[in-house]
């Protein structure tokens, strides 16, 4: 139990301070911020306004499955405007979603995305200031400095970049099989985002934020998860980095054993030269049957034989049952010539 103070030790104390004795001053003095503050290493600070809801293993696999949507859409994004267009993870963090509304530009590329058979929505939200280079490219431009016109996108670049939406939710389906099979889909789009309050403005959420580079312009594209919306399956990324490692073992052993297999049947071009030699355009027209070419080659040397024009190995020549053939002699190395 706690010390508390009899009415003696009260009135003593308040007599103190009224003859001078103690001074206050202190007491109106704001105390150090925890950040000042020398914490023991065992102790961290916890920002209870910002719970952190989920933990660092669980984040760490969010990033794994990311991964392979920023590389899958970033040749998609290249192969598509017909330009090199990098995407890379930029970070996977925690915040509220009014914090989140609050970081985005006004007006933007803000889509709303419905995620069966998960409740509530995600957010898909692309910067205009990757979207107006890639509708600049889409439309024959993308020479000179990127232009960020500041108003909104009209119908038609909505059309246009829809492209590049649906190139986004085919890979997040796929990344997300891991966790379920999950059928993304825009239900709604915006150029306000502050028009588009899906959860409570202090309700935690997971924002994935990805990089995309196509020349001089570079903008974000951000996903925003609820946490609502994937809490009834948050236990299954703890397990994620364990499927990902069985699953790229697995998958190695088993490309390799198709690979092998596929290969078996490869048509692949022999050829056994037997000298090389030098002659004149004339000499080559006026070639009739039985004529004869000297070269330098011994009639005893080995010649070279060429697997799909990589010199592979020394052959002899000869003959086996009523057919033309070689017999090996060595391996021949990469840079061996006649």
């Amino acid at each position: 139990m706690p010390d508390v103070l009899s009415q003696s030790e009260v009135d003593a104390l308040l007599n103190a301070v009224d003859a001078g004795a103690m001074d206050i001053s202190a007491a109106d003095t704001p105390s150090a911020s925890l950040d000042e503050q020398e914490l023991p290493e065992d102790v961290q600070i916890y920002d209870f306004k910002r719970p952190e809801r989920v933990s660092t293993d669980q984040i760490r696999s969010i990033e794994m499955m990311h991964e392979v949507l920023a590389r899958n859409l970033g040749a998609s994004l290249s192969a598509y405007l017909r330009t090199i267009v990098e995407v890379k993870l930029a970070s996977v963090e925690q915040l509220t979603y009014q914090e989140f509304l609050m970081s985005l530009p006004n007006p933007t590329c803000f889509n709303l995305l419905k995620c069966d058979p998960l409740d509530g929505s995600m957010v898909l939200e692309i910067n205009p200031s990757i979207v107006f280079p890639i509708l600049d490219k889409l439309l024959g431009g993308g020479h000179g400095d990127p232009i960020i016109p500041d108003r909104e996108m009209s119908d038609i670049e909505w059309r246009l970049i829809s492209h590049v939406t649906t190139e986004t939710l085919t890979f997040l389906h796929e990344c997300w099989k891991p966790i379920m099979d999950i059928d993304f889909h825009v239900t709604g789009r915006e150029s306000n985002p502050m028009l588009m309050q899906i959860v409570p403005p202090n309700e935690v959420v997971i924002l994935v934020c990805f990089e995309i580079k196509m020349g001089d312009a570079s903008g974000m594209l951000n996903l925003c998860i609820p946490f609502p919306v994937i809490e009834p399956k948050i236990g299954d990324f703890s397990t994620i980095q364990t499927w990902f490692q069985t699953r790229r073992t697995s998958d190695t052993k088993e490309e390799n054993a198709k690979l092998n297999e596929g290969i078996k049947s490869a048509d692949l071009k022999a050829v056994v030269y037997i000298a090389k030699s030098h002659i004149s355009m004339q000499e080559l027209l006026r070639l009739k049957p039985g004529d004869l070419i000297m070269t330098k080659k011994d009639v005893s040397a080995p010649l070279l034989m060429t697997i799909g024009d990589r010199p592979k190995f020394w052959v002899y020549p000869g003959q086996h049952r009523h057919y033309k053939a070689v017999r090996i002699d060595r391996e021949a190395a990469i840079d061996d010539e006649l």
